[in-house]
């Protein structure tokens, strides 16, 4: 139900107003001068006020501002008895929602209250809006407390607010577009557009054109002009993903865009201005590369101002358990299910097991858990069967990884991977007796 706020020294027509109101479904609540209404604003959740001009120990007019003190979101419906221009103009400056005459406007007080208590409500609907995205795209968002991820956050946090170019390494899989919205959600950019482009996906030509756009009739098929990915940047973030996979030509065109804020559509005479902060990504050593001639050299060294690098999931094992909570908690919602927290049984093999994957592997293999398990708790049978069969790293000395025990047992364990631990087809593709395998999985102590 919503509260109505009504602030007029008059008890009689006070009390007039408040069972006309009441009778349209709000609550009511009264408060004869300025001070006692501001009471009740700082005690009660209220959504419109109705408050005359003229009170015993103030003006209306300037209550608009103190209300909005307290709360931005009320609204504030002024009620006079002699229309006064400038006493209206000022009232809307402070933020009032109307001004109106008493007994000429009458009829003009439910229409308003229910117009006020709409846009309210929007307001409101907007907010939790913008805090569920500040949510999902915040550094909110990046699960886990290990000192990995909490290093890498701090370094992030510290480059957000500025337009530097950022770098993001570290293997496929460890959130890197995450951080790339999580910068730009802490950076002066925020209000404006984040656009992502997977340089991997497309071929060169393709690439060019959703990067720079085009002008119609620039290519066959070009039939109006389109807006590239930079410009559509502007004023926010671009991120390129996987930017190691694009073509030596096309890097020759971003390093001058990045130099001149500057760049010429397909088809175009004239250059398009477009000012945005670039977040790179990439799971290559782009040094390496550019040592190798197969990425620019000054293309890395301008892209290179800020890396932050991310730890692989096995370097973030106290994080494992949480991740595979949300996961299963994402997924059983999406299926209408309820499951359990991951068991300690299961997390003991995800803890072994060394993710090549990292998150994006985690989510996958939860995913499919959840789907495959009866009941409300993952069973292990539904993990795969490396996974099940997880085993400590072991580590070893640099002669031993050339011994021939050590290259059996690794081959013992890749075929019964590949069959999924049948044994019986196992010893036929190694062209050995079953008794033989059983005998050397125990020796080499093969899970």
């Amino acid at each position: 139900m919503k509260t109505i706020l009504v602030i007029d020294d008059e008890e009689k027509l006070r009390s007039l107003l408040a069972r006309i109101i009441r009778s349209e479904g709000f609550k009511v609540l009264e408060a004869a001068d300025c001070r006692s209404g501001l009471k009740l604003v700082e005690q009660n959740e209220i959504d419109t006020v109705l408050c005359d001009v003229k009170l015993p120990d103030g003006n209306g007019v300037d209550m608009v501002s103190k209300i909005k003190v307290i709360n931005p979101l009320i609204e504030i419906i002024l009620l006079t008895a002699y229309g006064n221009i400038t006493d209206g103009v000022q009232a809307m400056k402070n933020g009032a929602f109307d001004y109106i005459v008493k007994g000429d406007d009458n009829d003009k007080i439910i229409p308003l209250l229910h117009k006020s208590i709409e846009k309210i409500t929007l307001q409101k609907r907007v907010i939790q809006l913008e805090k569920r995205v500040e949510e999902k795209f915040s550094f909110q968002a990046v699960l886990g407390k290990s000192k990995p991820v909490q290093d890498v956050i701090e370094l992030a946090k510290k480059v957000s607010p500025t337009d530097a170019a950022v770098l993001l390494t570290g293997e496929t899989g460890t959130g890197k577009e995450v951080f790339a919205q999580a910068i730009h959600q802490a950076s002066l950019r925020s209000s404006r557009n984040f656009i992502a482009l997977n340089c991997s996906t497309f071929g060169r030509e393709i690439l060019e054109s959703e990067l720079f756009g085009y002008k119609a009739g620039a290519f066959t098929g070009a039939n109006k002009d389109k807006k590239g990915q930079i410009e559509e940047a502007n004023g926010g973030t671009l991120f390129l993903d996987e930017i190691g996979e694009m073509p030596l030509e096309l890097q020759a065109k971003l390093l001058r865009v990045l130099e001149t804020n500057e760049f010429i559509k397909l088809g175009d005479t004239k250059p398009t201005r477009s000012d945005f902060r670039l977040i790179a990504a990439t799971n290559r050593d782009l040094k390496a590369e550019s040592e190798e001639k197969r990425f620019r050299s000054d293309l890395y060294f301008r892209l290179n101002v800020f890396q932050i690098k991310l730890p692989a999931l096995r370097e973030r094992i106290k994080d494992i358990e949480v991740l595979a909570n949300h996961f299963i908690h994402f997924f059983a919602d999406k299926t209408n299910r309820k499951f359990n927290p991951v068991s300690s049984e299961i997390l003991k093999r995800f803890e072994l097991y060394q993710w090549p994957g990292n998150i994006r592997e985690l989510k996958n293999v939860i995913e499919r858990a959840v789907i495959i398990s009866n009941g409300n708790e993952l069973s292990i049978d539904s993990l795969p069967y490396e996974i099940q069969q997880a085993q400590p790293v072991q580590k070893i000395n640099q002669l031993s990884a050339f011994s021939m025990q050590s290259v059996e047992k690794l081959h013992i364990q890749k075929v019964l991977n590949y069959t999924r631990g049948n044994k019986a087809e196992t010893a036929r593709l190694l062209e050995i007796g079953i008794a033989t395998l059983y005998r050397k999985i125990e020796e080499y102590g093969i899970l």
